[in-house]
């Protein structure tokens, strides 16, 4: 969530967007639940606005809150009481649980996959088996491409402490296992 202010005073800009953060920070912590929703602050950020003659003429500020979690009618509920930021945008990843768990099966599957591509290669070029030398592991969660989209909230009067609707994606994770094998030839004939 975030909420941007300008105006010809610094100090008074800064006080406005911490007015904000405070109010919507009071509205979020009373639904924060450890693990199901978590509240933090994001960026809080005041620069100089110039004008055409290169001289400041104001001054233009913004600030975050993330609510993040697992429990996502409890985010968006609580996002929807917010009436001080607006929607920013949302996105959505795997669990560190469930990334883990989801990792190691495709890391499983991978390593299965090289021993046999491994074994097909040895064996087309007349060995009998191979040997491991290096191998390398990476893995890379491919989304879901962040679904970011801003979400224009300035009607709250009409959409007072409604939910904001989300749908979570699809999310690819990835494996790459390369490495390099020695043949070993069949063993010689008495």
């Amino acid at each position: 969530m975030t909420t941007s202010r300008d105006g010809p005073d610094a100090a008074a800009v800064q006080t406005q967007l911490k007015q904000a953060l405070d109010s919507a920070l009071s509205q979020a912590r009373q639904a924060a639940s450890p693990g199901l929703m978590e509240v933090r602050t994001g960026n809080f950020s005041l620069y100089p606005r110039y004008g055409r003659d290169g001289k400041i003429n104001g001054w233009l500020g913004s600030t975050e809150l993330v609510l993040e979690g697992k429990d996502f009618a409890r985010i968006t509920g609580a996002a929807g009481k917010i009436q001080t930021l607006s929607m920013g945008s949302v996105s959505f990843a795997l669990s560190r649980e469930q990334r883990a768990r989801v990792e190691g099966q495709a890391q499983a599957q991978a390593i299965e996959r090289f021993k046999a591509k491994a074994d097909e290669v040895s064996s087309a070029f007349g060995f009998s088996s191979y040997a491991l030398r290096e191998v390398s592991i990476n893995t890379n969660d491919q989304g879901p491409v962040p679904r970011q989209r801003a979400m224009a909230m300035s009607a709250k009067s009409d959409m007072a402490e409604a939910p904001v609707p989300v749908e979570a994606g699809k999310s690819t994770v990835l494996v790459n296992i390369s490495g390099s094998v020695q043949m070993l030839p069949l063993p010689a004939r008495p």
